[in-house]
């Protein structure tokens, strides 16, 4: 595991567990958090997923 995957997954995860995006932001050492911002896309992917499964039951 290279350590921008270990970033990526951790900001990830944290963004996952409910942190907010300019705390990730900092912890992860990014000077601007619209870096950070390109990790919301990855979790809004996973809510849309978890919404459309509800679309097949109904």
């Amino acid at each position: 595991m290279t350590f921008h995957v270990s970033r990526h997954t951790f900001a990830t995860m944290m963004l996952t567990a409910g942190a907010d995006l300019y705390t990730i932001s900092k912890l992860i050492g990014h000077a601007d958090i619209r870096t950070t911002q390109i990790y919301s896309k990855v979790v809004d992917k996973k809510k849309q997923k978890a919404v459309a499964l509800l679309d097949s039951m109904f």
